[in-house]
């Protein structure tokens, strides 16, 4: 089989650059899919971006179809023909589509029946001539929220569509897609290079780009390009850049050729808080700040632009001049709000809605505040300071800095307590009840800070809740999730002790007056335990272990997660598969029988295999209870392995079912008590 390479590519205007890799690797999954569908071969598929195209190259794509052999079913036979034997219409009709004649139909028997049938060979087509409507499916597929049409054409896109060129080596395939004729015609940068050129072939296209239209189709490989570059500035005065990597791909996504250049701003700009500059440059500018070796910003920052001027003087001063305005708006908010204390801004919260069935941001901050004073009775945090906290905590939100520049709340609220001479740990408490804000960031770690992040998200999710404002779908208004998510890594990972369900009692006691919802508190638990599974699968921890500890219904969290690792290396045991199918029989055979308040008598053990299990679980009981009360849970199930042979001993040569009834409920009490040590840390039983 021959092959070729494809090349497909669509000019466009300008698309959104924080869209475009997520555009062009859907394109490409979806183009691939068609491919697979069609049994074409080929060797790699690649997709290439920039901000005027979307590009795909499938090197060594086989340039025909195999030919298969199918097989087409007909009527069945008994109303193929009539009483007489010959054909009905149903057979002629069949055969005449299909090219034959009924008699030249084979018979197909099968347990329903007899069918005609025949056996064909179906011819592939030609590559060349399945593309198009290939490209037009997947382009139509692309997950694009908002279509836009353009000029006097019907078509609709992301962006308007220029040109479209589709070569298969170097032959072009004709066609049109969302109203552009294929052409081998294409455009390189708008400034450099020629604006457009004339593609010789698919495995030129890379290298035409480059060199004739001054453009780097390869997305990855203008993204490093401006990575080096900007580490190389920064390096240049001793320096680190801010390279974070959801501002570099949407500078990657706003080039065709990426330039870097050094730029400055007014020392006295870096007496505001630096999180407020940086703010603005990374938010509205797309600039990279850069810091000196301690972390402190310096009054310099590296800018990424589409050409390479000769004198760059110009493009360096104008960035420059720019930037200015935006700067002096975060200087003079922040000598504003310095004009009085933060907690002035107080009585401000007090007009503020959190949500009408809720109250203010003020009432609310007044419930985070008890309920974090409870929390830190229970985690040796000083309840004080956890109220100060919690009653300054929102108080940013009210200020002119906050207000224009809003990702910043928390870190202003902490720079401003810091200013008025706030207790360190009130001030970090002001910033770190938004933490984390996301997959994989920093939690609190110091008790004051814990209690009020852990305060700030229950009071999230037992409000909301008790409104009965559950999120649904992939709608999340008030980030319960992210609260769940965020309180569950804030107790595990601090190995915080405490009831949870407790807690969230006490905090529904607190919100009950606002409450529209029955069980609140109930429902609260529920959620942030089944928010538990996803935390756990990311840690690549199976389903059947955290259905085995859910089933115990712990309400510790810290409990909860020293069950999941004991359980986790009690799979690993070779006696494991064993016990979780005795333990099974265990519990089938008790759901069976009436359960027996007794002890064990030993005067009714007849056989060597009961005795010798009901002596090695004597033995053994004070061991695993003195490391269950210690919770252990994973020494404890190792010493429960250590029953195996005595278990698989009971089993084999002690009927339980036997007709003397005191001999029967004895057994069963020995089988209760085992299940009762078995169901301490897990119900094993579900593991396989």
């Amino acid at each position: 089989m021959t092959t070729e390479n494809l090349l497909l590519e669509l000019g466009t205007e300008e698309l959104p650059p924080k869209a475009l890799r997520k555009l062009a690797q859907a394109l490409h999954d979806d183009f691939v899919k068609h491919l697979n569908q069609a049994g074409l071969k080929f060797s790699s598929a690649q997709w290439y971006a920039t901000p005027r195209r979307l590009a795909l190259i499938i090197k060594d794509l086989e340039t025909k179809q195999a030919d298969r052999e199918i097989e087409i079913k007909g009527p069945a036979v008994k109303a193929a023909f009539d009483a007489n034997g010959n054909p009905t219409k149903a057979a002629i009709g069949w055969a005449t589509a299909n090219g034959i004649t009924v008699d030249q139909a084979d018979r197909l028997k099968t347990d329903k029946g007899e069918w005609l049938y025949i056996k064909s060979v179906k011819h592939g087509s030609d590559t060349a001539t399945l593309i198009p409507q290939m490209f037009k499916e997947a382009l139509s597929a692309l997950p694009i929220p908002k279509l836009m049409h353009w000029g006097d054409k019907k078509e609709e896109f992301v962006r308007p569509v220029h040109t479209l060129c589709m070569l298969f080596g170097n032959k072009l395939i004709e066609g049109n897609i969302l109203g552009v004729s294929s052409s081998k015609t294409i455009k390189g940068h708008r400034f450099m290079g020629q604006q457009t050129l004339t593609v010789d072939s698919a495995d030129s296209y890379l290298s035409q780009l480059k060199d004739e239209g001054a453009v780097i189709a390869n997305y990855d490989e203008r993204k490093a390009s401006i990575r080096s570059q900007v580490e190389k500035l920064a390096s240049s005065i001793n320096g680190v850049a801010d390279l974070d990597d959801a501002l570099l791909e949407e500078v990657t996504s706003l080039v065709e050729n990426p330039h870097v250049f050094l730029a400055s701003f007014e020392d006295r700009f870096l007496k505001v808080p630096s999180e407020a500059l940086v703010y603005t440059m990374k938010g509205d500018q797309k600039y990279f700040p850069i810091y000196d070796g301690q972390g402190k910003l310096l009054p310099k920052f590296a800018f990424v632009s589409n050409i390479n001027p000769s004198d760059t003087t110009a493009l360096i001063s104008g960035n420059e001049r720019v930037v200015r305005p935006r700067l002096s708006d975060a200087e003079f908010f922040f000598n504003t709000d310095r004009k009085q204390s933060l907690e002035s801004f107080f009585p401000r919260l007090e007009t503020i809605v959190y949500q009408k069935d809720i109250g203010t941001i003020a009432y609310r901050s007044e419930i985070v505040g008890k309920l974090a004073a409870y929390i830190a009775s229970l985690i040796n945090a000083d309840p004080q300071l956890c109220e100060r906290a919690a009653h300054l905590a929102k108080c940013d939100l009210a200020t002119t800095l906050v207000t224009e520049f809003t990702d910043t709340q928390g870190i202003m609220g902490m720079h401003y307590a810091e200013l008025d001479g706030e207790d360190q740990n009130v001030a970090e408490a002001i910033f770190e009840q938004y933490l984390p804000r996301f997959a994989g960031d920093k939690i609190p770690t110091k008790p004051v800070q814990i209690a009020v992040s852990l305060a700030e998200k229950l009071t999230t999710l037992i409000g909301i809740f008790g409104i009965n404002l559950l999120p649904k779908g992939d709608k999340d208004p008030y980030g319960l999730r992210r609260a769940a998510i965020g309180l569950i890594r804030i107790v595990i990972e601090n190995k915080l002790d405490f009831d949870l369900v407790d807690v969230i009692n006490q905090g529904c006691e607190l919100l009950k007056d606002k409450f529209k919802a029955d069980n609140t508190g109930k429902n609260v638990a529920d959620y942030i335990f089944g928010r538990l599974k996803a935390y756990y699968q990311d840690q690549n921890i199976g389903g059947e272990i955290f259905a085995a500890v859910l089933s115990t219904h712990p309400t510790n969290l810290l409990d909860f997660d020293k069950r999941i690792k004991a359980v986790v290396k009690f799979k690993e045991l070779p006696e494991a598969t064993d016990l979780a199918s005795a333990y099974k029989r265990v519990a089938n055979i008790l759901s069976k029988n009436e359960k027996h308040d007794g002890e064990i008598m030993t005067n009714l053990l007849k056989e060597d295999a009961e005795i010798k299990l009901v002596d090695h679980l004597n033995h053994l009981l004070p061991v695993i209870d003195e490391l269950y009360n210690h919770g252990d849970y994973e020494r404890a199930l190792t010493t429960l392995a250590e029953l195996k042979e005595d278990v698989d001993g009971f089993f084999e040569h002690v009927m339980v079912n036997v007709e003397d009834p005191q001999v029967k409920a004895n057994r069963i009490a020995i089988l209760q008590k085992l299940n009762a040590v078995f169901s301490k840390t897990a119900d094993i039983s579900v593991l396989y």
